[in-house]
């Protein structure tokens, strides 16, 4: 019987050592006001990613959403949920890490921390709440076009549209 050869060297490895809520808050400043209010609500997102190194192939990636919501002038509730994940890597160059960090781990993140937001909202005693999905990999690709835009500077036809005329 023939033994297969098993890949040397650079071989990419990604593990998803473990998923973890790192910090999380619930507020209901207006309660139980609130509740009394037309609910016609209006949610706004924000998220953040940061990438903490643990070691030289090891890092904690940490994806925070904050979610606001609000009737009319009032706040209904603000949830804000640090979900994080320890990632080892190995064979792969630095310019291949960000993807990893801004696409990957925050794709895998996301369902936990989505689950977190509803959960709490649930608890607080206000309808139910379904964050939609994130498409990192979109925001990845604008935040590389902005960045490489920016790097570029005014182009020759800017430069030409702010002369006096």
């Amino acid at each position: 019987m023939a033994e297969q050869e098993q890949p040397q060297g650079d071989a990419h490895q990604v593990l998803l050592r473990t998923i973890y809520t790192k910090d999380l808050s619930y507020e209901a400043p207006n309660a139980p006001e609130i509740f009394r209010e037309d609910w016609k609500p209006e949610v706004a997102l924000q998220f953040d990613i940061k990438v903490n190194p643990l070691a030289d192939d090891t890092f904690e990636i940490v994806l925070t959403l904050t979610v606001t919501v609000k009737v009319g002038d009032k706040t209904a509730y603000l949830v804000e949920v640090h979900q994080a994940g320890i990632l080892s890597i190995k064979g792969f160059q630095q310019h291949e890490l960000p993807p990893l960090f801004y696409v990957y781990a925050p794709s895998v993140l996301f369902p936990y921390a989505r689950q977190t937001v509803t959960d709490l909202v649930a608890k607080g005693g206000f309808p139910h709440l379904v964050l939609q999905h994130i498409h990192f990999d979109q925001v990845y690709a604008q935040k590389i076009a902005e960045q490489q835009a920016a790097e570029s500077g005014p182009s020759a036809t800017d430069a030409d549209a702010s002369k006096p005329h």
